[in-house]
């Protein structure tokens, strides 16, 4: 049961949750039983944090009794952002303004997550990821560390459009280590992006992407591999 908070107007905060003293709260905030807040922490107006699973009756998705909600130490959920029961925050991650964050999803250390960006369910995302304005990771997908997804990009998991058995897996992208995926690509289900890749903008990735090199087009192909002062460690 929710309960009224001195600590933040219109705050509303589950039984047992603690909060720090350094955690700075915005206005009408609600956080639910089950979350684990660290230090300094940022939750602005309006966010949600371990807002309970509801599914409607077509899902297919798993229900279960969701893992504690973890936000880790000067972690950032902005405005109007909502954190599903059972995800985790890295230390220093920042969830954007009116982004989302489903049930089981690992969000790493240091990891920005855009505005009105969708992380799904089962979603597995490594430490300093950059992942710009309304993307969507599908679920079962996995996003190494360092990897930059830029806007619009939208990553899929099911290639019969739910016309399939029931309990068929589902596979979501693969984006390996500092790979960089531009702005409005389209990533098919099960597609493995490659350490150091480059997907250029509004590129459709229908099949693997090798390790270092550059592909671009609609479906997209291969264009040259990237000479070492292209790799991430030439401009840290």
């Amino acid at each position: 049961m929710l309960q009224p908070s001195d600590r933040a107007p219109g705050l509303l905060v589950g039984e047992g949750v603690e909060l720090p003293d350094d955690v700075e709260i915005g206005v009408n905030v609600v956080i639910h039983a089950g979350v684990q807040l660290g230090r300094g922490v940022r939750i602005q107006d309006a966010a949600i944090v371990a807002k309970a699973l509801v599914l409607s009756r077509q899902s297919q998705a798993r229900m279960r009794d969701p893992d504690p909600t973890v936000v880790g130490d000067e972690a950032t959920i902005a405005a109007q952002a909502v954190v599903v029961a059972g995800a985790s925050i890295g230390a220093g991650a920042f969830i954007g303004d009116q982004s989302h964050v489903r049930e089981r999803a690992r969000i790493g250390r240091d990891t920005a997550v855009g505005r009105g960006s969708a992380i799904d369910n089962d979603v597995d995302i490594g430490d300093r990821v950059r992942i710009q304005t309304g993307c969507y990771i599908t679920a079962f997908s996995t996003v190494e560390d360092d990897v930059f997804i830029g806007p619009g990009v939208f990553t899929y998991n099911d290639n019969a459009m739910g016309r399939h058995e029931k309990g068929i897996a589902l596979t979501g992208a693969t984006m390996r280590r500092a790979c960089r995926v531009g702005g409005g690509a389209r990533i098919l289900p099960g597609i493995e992006i490659g350490n150091e890749a480059f997907v250029a903008t509004g590129a459709v990735v229908t099949r693997k992407v090798a390790p270092r090199t550059l592909v671009m087009g609609v479906p997209a192909r291969y264009v040259r591999d990237l000479g070492d002062e292209e790799l991430i460690g030439s401009w840290r």
